[in-house]
């Protein structure tokens, strides 16, 4: 439900009168900008790419601090109010130089709580002539379930959205959005309140004790939302030396959580900022946000923590979604979007993972999911210079903003794309991050991209029938029986990439091909 006198089932009212997916079939999607207003930071996000898995085509956030002081005034900041609007006419000026259309913009708890909120979504459409469209508490807490699900779709769990002057849960089940709240445990207002660390630490026990209570037990899966939780994740890496600077999906446990706490206790605020990045803005309510975390916890004892950097602005977009579209996997639509736009014969990465797929007869459906979509990445980097293709590859996939990979996971595709272009590894950067790889998932991985490797030297017309591999593991035989069309293509680099793949399989060859 809007705040404000709009109907929202009005299709010309509202945010989300404008369609973003046309077609029944739709899979591109046109330039979207979605603005946030928070009480901590105002954010332009511009998407583009696979309608499923958009991409972040441009991303800028200005920390305003809406919500800075109105415990005790109940209006907005002054001074971010001025510069919030300079903020919005800015990313007005950037959305029409990137053609998005009208921007949607969405402001949360400060404006929705401020007695001056009316008056400055007055001030910015009379100045922008944009217009802001102020959400419920129940409503923020949805959005940001719906971005969770934009990346993680069947998820179950609890989101926890922590902005500035709020604290939202919501659960999700199913690839559903469950029982919504909201909380007035935004760090900015802990920090303003009265009588102190004692204080909070009564008013956050008490709060988030009446929310466990309408709730009921959620021990599932904890899902993190919001730049003071992401903070903290920073720390978390600080702390453990994790090797790879991917906040989304990062996993912590409730151990994790209580020992980064105390490292933030014990450690200087300043040099804990300068060590992580963290603006000074944002670090100022680390040690607030540390403490609803504690209790959020502590109180609910999630089996698992995972950080999202995918919030309110992508469960806008999630919104108009079809349900045909939310249900396709992400990681898929936007490797297929890139094969599309960048491999130089789209569709061949799909015939590729058809030939090698006896390889992994006994893998399973989160397995596949990886090997298809290292088959479909497969040939997306081929402009860059032969010498630093396996290196380009392997960043790509272990950093690139994609939805529905573990970090494992990104490690492994990388793995796979850099054996693509390189029989070694040794002297990459894989070897920094092979602490979050097993052994087995490391062999699968270099078996998997050798195996890439060769096929893409059968490089025939798409449909065209390369041939058949068949892999006996148990008698560690490799049989490759080439199709009429394909046998002219296996030469001598063919042959040496055929005889790499079954080196590392540790595997005799057979080979067959019409007389």
């Amino acid at each position: 439900m809007m705040d404000g006198t709009n109907d929202p089932k009005d299709p010309e009212d509202g945010p989300f009168g404008r369609p973003l997916f046309d077609g029944p079939e739709a899979r591109a999607l046109s330039r979207v900008g979605v603005v946030d207003v928070g009480s901590n930071s105002v954010r332009l996000v511009v998407f583009d790419g696979a309608a499923r898995s958009p991409a972040y085509f441009y991303n800028e956030k200005i920390m305003c601090e809406l919500g800075t002081g109105m415990a005790e005034t109940g209006r907005l900041n002054p001074v971010g109010r001025v510069r919030a609007l300079a903020a919005i006419k800015r990313f007005n000026l950037l959305a029409e130089g990137m053609n998005t259309g009208p921007l949607v913009i969405v402001a949360t708890a400060a404006v929705r709580e401020a007695t001056d909120g009316p008056d400055f979504c007055a001030e910015v459409l009379r100045e922008t002539g944009l217009r802001l469209w102020v959400i419920d508490g129940r409503e923020e807490a949805r959005f940001s379930a719906q971005g969770v699900l934009l990346g993680w779709p069947g998820s179950y769990g609890l989101v926890c959205d922590l902005g500035g002057s709020s604290m939202e849960l919501a659960v999700i089940h199913d690839g559903k959005v469950g029982t919504c709240m909201s909380s007035p445990l935004g760090p900015l207002k802990l920090r303003d309140l009265k009588g102190g660390k004692k204080a909070r630490k009564l008013l956050i026990r008490a709060t988030i004790a009446a929310m466990r209570a309408e709730l009921g037990e959620q021990k599932n899966r904890l899902f993190l939302v919001g730049g003071s939780w992401r903070a903290i994740a920073r720390i978390d890496m600080l702390r453990r030396n994790y090797p790879l600077r991917v906040l989304h999906e990062y996993r912590m446990t409730a151990a994790d959580v209580r020992a980064t706490i105390r490292f933030i206790e014990k450690n200087d605020i300043e040099s804990l900022r300068s060590q992580t990045s963290l603006s000074p803005a944002r670090i100022a309510l680390v040690p607030q946000a540390a403490e609803v975390l504690r209790e959020v916890v502590k109180t609910f004892k999630p089996h698992d923590i995972a950080v999202s950097s995918y919030g309110v602005r992508e469960g806008v977009l999630y919104e108009q979604m079809p349900q045909r579209l939310r249900d396709r996997d992400p990681l898929i639509e936007a490797c297929r979007f890139a094969e599309y736009k960048d491999a130089r014969l789209p569709g061949f990465g799909q015939e590729i993972y058809r030939f090698i797929l006896p390889l992994f007869k006994s893998a399973k459906p989160e397995r596949l999911r990886l090997i298809q979509a290292a088959c479909l990445l497969h040939d997306v980097s081929w402009r860059a210079h032969p010498d630093y293709r396996a290196e380009v590859c392997f960043d790509n996939a272990t950093r690139a903003n994609l939805g529905g990979l573990k970090h494992s996971e990104r490690v492994y595709l990388g793995l796979a794309l850099l054996h693509r272009y390189s029989n070694k590894r040794e002297g990459s950067r894989f070897a920094s991050l092979e602490r979050l790889i097993s052994q087995p998932e490391l062999l699968e991985a270099e078996v998997l991209g050798k195996a890439m490797r060769f096929a893409a030297m059968l490089w025939l017309k798409c449909q065209a029938p390369q041939g058949e591999l068949r892999w006996f593991p148990k008698k560690k035989v490799i049989e490759l029986h080439l199709s009429a069309e394909a046998a002219p293509l296996f030469g001598e680099v063919a042959q040496a990439r055929f005889d790499s793949l079954a080196l590392t399989l540790g595997a005799s060859k057979v080979i067959k091909a019409p007389a």
